[in-house]
């Protein structure tokens, strides 16, 4: 018989959860969860795990995808706090040059200070498979860090939380700073759509999850019957990273079979039977997102995955704007920043970068809307960092912008890192009112930050190479004026010619001549070395780090 009196795994999971929510009462006097730097001013152990635990199959479509573990390397800057102690884990070993530069972003503490309270643990593991997979596949490492991490002040952070990072913390008996895998699904697509009708949040026409190609062509049917007027249809799947799960279907090759309303019943039934055979031939030739990706392969992600559709907005000025939002484990909610989006692929569905902060035109409105999403998904039991994509776009007459949810993130985003880098650099503050962000010396900050600065000619480009440019042309964040360059995915530049950076100025204007510049730098370095001058590059030979 049962033990019935043993606690479920579920119960287990709720009780560590629930020391957070008492850390935040014992806190609150101290106002140290005002902010969303949480323990940021106490004693704690951080267990960092950047596990990209999504879809692999829709991961390796993303180039130098291994290396996205390096975006949450902000962390690091934690170690600001001479009482915080940081274990930082990756499938494969950081380049040390890339530690030693994050680490000298700290101001006022020195290096080795910093350093000492620093454990960085490889599972010398390069497949696809989830860290966090691989961490729990290997017992003697989970027993490592049980060891290392202190009882009843050590938490857990993440890229997402999913059952795999749910057994982790259990193993480890700490809690996780994120959102409980019960409460995933409202992060999905389907479920965001769930959510911005219950908040009555204004959102495109579509449908929610399917699992076939027959229910998803009847879908599509229903949607272009609603809005015969639609020329495109997204057909996304439930779980994606970055767009490269999206699909566009052109109904315009079409438009001859687009299903009408007839008087007669034979007459109707003759044209949803040429309508659905139109839209069947059509998917095969949609616009897949993702690199390589065939409707063959796309439509075997549908079953286990699901898909919606979803009628594409139209625009002549068009932007992909998005507002970022906490909630603290005691169920407040707060906005900590909104981003006009940079969209490339072919279609304009795939996230490459964002400007900070959104348009003035629109930005309190997506805070506003930020709230009510986060309120709703507060009730649902989530916690820690949620972001909402949107479509907006311009009336061409009136100038006023119409805003419409796209989906929403339960998890840190492409907008999270360059945020949370310049925040705890300047240790300055997001106004709501306004919403800008402002220093410590009440400066107003700016900045664009990618993850795709992607060239051919940057392959072969090592870590240590970048850093030698960095400082001869003095690309380097300034810690006086605050404003510079950070870098990161340095990780995947060799092999994929990849690099990430977030560029701060004091405008926005100045923000883009900082980016612009590197770029320019990059460019003309790398054309050097494809033409063989590097001996007049005359670069130094760093001796002590090894290559």
């Amino acid at each position: 018989m049962a033990d019935t009196s043993a606690p479920s795994t579920a119960d287990h999971f709720e009780k560590l959860q629930n020391q957070l929510r008492e850390w935040t009462k014992s806190t609150e006097e101290g106002q140290l969860w005002q902010s969303v730097d949480i323990f940021d001013q106490d004693d704690y152990d951080i267990l960092v795990i950047p596990s990209f635990s999504v879809d692999q199959q829709v991961g390796s479509k993303v180039s130098g995808f291994l290396h996205y573990e390096e975006r949450l390397l902000f962390s690091l800057i934690r170690l600001r706090n001479p009482l915080t102690r940081v274990i930082y884990i990756t499938a494969l070993p950081l380049c040390p040059i890339v530690i030693d530069y994050y680490l000298q972003l700290l101001p006022g503490i020195p290096f080795s200070h910093a350093r000492d309270r620093l454990l960085l643990i490889s599972t010398y593991d390069g497949s696809l498979k989830p860290l966090t997979q691989k961490i729990l596949e290997r017992p003697r490492l989970v027993e490592k860090i049980r060891r290392a991490l202190r009882p009843n002040k050590s938490y857990m952070v993440c890229y997402n939380s999913t059952d795999l990072e749910q057994q982790l913390s259990l193993k480890l008996g700490i809690p996780m700073l994120a959102a409980s895998p019960e409460v995933l699904y409202w992060g999905s697509k389907s479920g965001s759509r769930e959510i911005f009708a219950e908040a009555n949040i204004p959102h495109p026409d579509g449908s929610y999850t399917v699992t076939n190609i027959f229910d998803l062509v009847q879908e599509l049917f229903n949607l272009w019957q609603r809005q015969p007027h639609l020329k495109r249809i997204v057909v996304k799947l439930n779980e994606g990273f970055s767009g490269e799960g999206n699909a566009i279907l052109d109904l315009r090759a079409i438009q001859d079979c687009i299903p009408k309303h007839c008087d007669k019943p034979s007459a109707m039934a003759a044209r949803r039977e040429k309508t659905i055979d139109a839209l069947n031939e059509q998917l095969a030739k949609m616009s897949f997102q993702g690199a390589g990706e065939t409707w063959e392969s796309f439509s075997a992600r549908i079953p286990e995955l699901g898909a919606i559709v979803e009628a594409f907005v139209e625009g002549e000025l068009k932007r992909s704007p998005s507002v970022q939002g906490y909630i603290r484990p005691s169920g407040e909610v707060e906005i900590v920043s909104t981003h006009d989006q940079i969209l490339g692929g072919a279609d304009g569905q795939v996230y490459e970068g964002c400007y900070f902060p959104a348009d003035v035109e629109y930005r309190c409105h997506l805070q506003e809307l930020g709230l009510q999403v986060g309120e709703a998904l507060a009730a649902k039991g989530a916690i820690e960092r949620y972001s909402v994509d949107f479509i907006a776009v311009q009336d061409p007459e009136t100038k006023k912008w119409d805003i419409q949810a796209i989906e929403i993130n339960l998890r840190k985003g492409g907008t999270t890192h360059p945020f949370m880098t310049l925040r705890l650099l300047t240790n300055g503050t997001f106004d709501y009112d306004t919403g800008k962000f402002l220093s410590q010396q009440n400066q107003e900050k700016y900045y664009i930050a990618t993850d795709n600065l992607q060239k051919p000619q940057y392959r072969g480009l090592l870590p240590n190479d970048l850093m030698d440019i960095i400082a001869q042309e003095r690309l380097h964040f300034d810690s006086s004026s605050r404003t510079g360059t950070v870098f990161h995915l340095m990780g995947a530049l060799s092999e994929f010619g990849k690099l990430g950076l977030t560029s701060i100025g004091n405008s926005l204007e100045e923000a883009q001549e900082i980016y612009d510049r590197v770029e320019a730098v990059l460019d003309r370095e790398t054309q050097s070395a494809k033409q063989g001058d590097l001996q007049d590059a005359s670069l130094p030979i760093n001796w002590s780090s090894n290559q």
